[in-house]
């Protein structure tokens, strides 16, 4: 099975679970973005390494590394692999002395680790395809734009009002949700796009 190699493409916090954050990868050679929420401590993890700081003492990510490097154990990469009830499953591909050996992982740690060990991330096609948001070249018209911002203000946004959407207007709506990067509303819309898709 050919891996999808992503990056990461940005960090915010969550404006519908309190304490939570959305992570988004990007696909690298692709318009696809993959949303992820994770926990306070996973985004603080990762946000840390990202920019560079160094906290007074070291965090469990921190002390995972320290022990690998002094153990001479090498994580060469990372790979969500599947996906299952909205529940991302990530491997750690690690070596020491020649062996290889895969770790199961939650996705949010493999990720702090994988900025941690400068190593790629991996995902599997079925796993973009299922959850993955495709982020559309510049093509929507000004006319396109004020009909999102004056009827379909994603501070009005909620399940009950997406499904009163027409496909066209979730189409709309999903390019909207993307370019001002509230992923977990595109994620929402997506979702009802496909279960329209499959009656």
């Amino acid at each position: 099975m050919d891996k999808i190699k992503l990056e990461i493409a940005g960090l915010s916090y969550s404006q519908t679970q309190s304490g939570a954050y959305a992570l988004v990868l990007a696909e690298a050679n692709g318009k696809r973005r993959l949303p992820i929420i994770i926990g306070g401590f996973e985004a603080q993890a990762i946000a840390i390494e990202l920019e560079n700081m160094t906290p007074s003492r070291p965090l469990t990510h921190d002390l995972f590394k320290n022990f690998a490097d002094n153990y001479q154990i090498n994580i060469n990469e990372i790979i969500i692999y599947n996906l299952v009830e909205g529940i991302f499953f990530a491997k750690l591909y690690c070596e020491q002395n020649g062996t290889e050996i895969q770790i199961d992982s939650r996705t949010s740690d493999a990720i702090a680790l994988a900025v941690r060990f400068e190593c790629p991330i991996y995902t599997y096609e079925f796993v973009l395809s299922q959850a993955g948001i495709i982020l559309e070249d510049e093509e929507q018209s000004e006319e396109d734009s004020e009909l999102i911002e004056e009827e379909y203000s994603m501070d009005d946004f909620n399940a009950d009002s997406v499904e009163r959407l027409t496909l066209d207007e979730l189409n709309l709506k999903l390019k909207d949700s993307i370019e001002n990067e509230d992923y977990e509303s595109a994620s929402k819309i997506r979702d009802e796009i496909k279960r329209r898709g499959k009656n």
